[in-house]
């Protein structure tokens, strides 16, 4: 009988030994993914630090442009380390941060001492818990790419905007040079060759659905938004961003300059739509 109990105990201990071990690689996973997030804009390579810094102050000028006296609510799908929410803040009564796992937005919280109006949610916005037209502005960036069912999100996203309200949408376009690149950078054994050039966090991208412009339109169409901008950035070109330096970055500005509204602006990095519900 005792032995029976003690292998009951024994499992039940073992049992939560087992999520305890869980929730530290896992917050261990989230501190990481954090710590690259805040890299990449203090990059000491020219390429990745203008890649990553251009993309923020795009989207924090979209935020700036879009805001109108009457805005009560906005929404962050997937806030990160919350570089956006501080401008969000400003120009919003409410602000709701909302990720599919609450250590994702740990980091984020500490910006509540700071901000009053900042609110964090953990929610699937694939299917949604908030209650429709709930928000006059919603901010995705980088979020899209990491979700299986991105048209699902897309239309949920509508479904909690306001009518006449917005969405401010960037991704990875599918086939970037970046992208591409990657795909080979980051293979095993090949990882730790680009860490070493870079002397810097380098993490896989977690990129499971990357969208040509043609099906984030079809999507956000589908969703029943209208198109208000359409923007590109991001010229990466290997080896000339990681051993020419402020000369490489120089050349890539120049040429992204040339590719951008043409056919083969289709290699640059990131994409961007302002859309209206």
């Amino acid at each position: 009988m005792k032995s029976t109990k003690f292998s009951a105990i024994s499992k039940k201990s073992s049992f939560f030994f087992a999520l305890l071990v869980e929730k530290v690689v896992t917050m261990s996973l989230e501190s990481e993914l954090v710590k690259h997030q805040q890299t990449l804009y203090e990059s000491k390579n020219p390429t990745r630090r203008w890649l990553h810094c251009n993309r923020r102050d795009w989207i924090i000028d979209a935020i700036r442009r879009t805001a109108k006296k009457s805005n009560l609510g906005a929404l962050e799908v997937g806030p990160g380390s919350g570089i956006y929410l501080r401008e969000l803040a400003k120009y919003y009564e409410q602000v709701t941060a909302s990720d599919i796992e609450d250590l994702y937005l740990e980091h984020a919280k500490i910006l509540t001492s700071q901000h009053r109006n900042l609110a964090f949610l953990v929610d699937d916005i694939s299917r949604s818990t908030l209650p429709d037209r709930s928000f006059d502005l919603i901010l995705c960036s980088e979020v899209i790419e990491h979700i299986a069912d991105s048209s699902a999100a897309i239309k949920e996203m509508h479904r909690l905007l306001k009518p006449g309200g917005t969405l401010i949408l960037s991704t990875p376009q599918k086939n970037s040079l970046l992208e591409m690149t990657a795909k080979i950078a980051l293979l095993p054994g090949i990882i730790n060759l680009v860490k070493l050039v870079y002397q810097e966090s380098i993490m896989e991208t977690g990129h499971i659905n990357l969208l040509t412009e043609s099906e984030v339109l079809a999507q956000l169409g589908q969703a029943g938004f209208q198109i208000k901008q359409i923007y590109k950035s991001g010229l990466y070109f290997p080896l000339v961003a990681e051993f020419m330096g402020v000369a490489g970055l120089k050349l890539e500005k120049w040429l992204e300059k040339k590719l951008y509204g043409k056919r083969l602006d289709a290699i640059l990095w990131t994409q961007y739509y302002i859309a209206e519900a």
